[in-house]
């Protein structure tokens, strides 16, 4: 994702992106406090017992963003004090990098806490994993051509997906076509609908 990012010409920073309300550098910027919350997550190690793990670690909430909520609308302040999408570029490059490095030291073992949560890395890393699988395809929502995330990236995101939702997705759609529909990210066609069967009262799956 941070290679899709760093390619990017600078005017495809002001168009949509897939997260609602928020323009790719928007997003971008997200992606960057991300970074940043990874690195502090696996900096605060913890003796407590894990009260979640990748899977429960998400709250499903009832409605989908609307980019009003008021620390969506601090991403926008944040994203337009950049100016120059060279910044941008360089920050997520920067601290995105150094978080890949952190997750790769990792003991999968070690327990971490955040959001009033305790997890193991190995469970916490997973969990973004699917995050940052689903912001890639935000990320690309309006500009064809640009790469997709990779295969085993989307495979396992849709199998978390799947626990999450307690039921498997139609064995014939893709991985992406399974995130965008079960996370309200797209609206199923006719066919799609027909074929999710009793899944379809329990779809979107809003993640927070």
């Amino acid at each position: 994702m941070r290679t899709a990012v760093a390619e990017l010409p600078d005017e495809d920073f002001a168009r949509p992106s897939g997260c609602a309300g928020w323009l790719v550098r928007d997003l971008v910027c997200h992606l960057v406090i991300d970074a940043q919350d990874v690195l502090i997550t696996l900096a605060t190690p913890t003796d407590a017992e894990p009260t979640r793990d990748a899977v429960t670690y998400w709250e499903v909430a009832d409605t989908p963003p609307t980019g009003d909520d008021p620390l969506d609308a601090l991403i926008v302040r944040l994203a337009a004090a950049y100016e120059d999408p060279w910044l941008l570029k360089f920050h997520l490059d920067d601290v995105g990098s150094a978080a890949g490095r952190a997750a790769g030291l990792a003991d999968p073992a070690l327990r971490v806490s955040t959001r009033d949560v305790v997890l193991t890395a190995g469970d916490y890393l997973s969990a973004y994993v699917m995050e940052w699988s689903l912001h890639h395809l935000d990320l690309i929502a309006h500009l064809p051509g640009v790469a997709e995330p990779p295969a085993e990236s989307l495979a396992g995101a849709r199998e978390m997906l799947e626990r999450i939702a307690g039921a498997a997705f139609p064995a014939s759609w893709s991985d992406k076509d399974a995130l965008l529909v079960g996370t309200g990210r797209r609206a199923p066609t006719a066919e799609e609908q027909a074929d999710l069967g009793d899944l379809a009262a329990k779809l979107p799956l809003v993640l927070g």
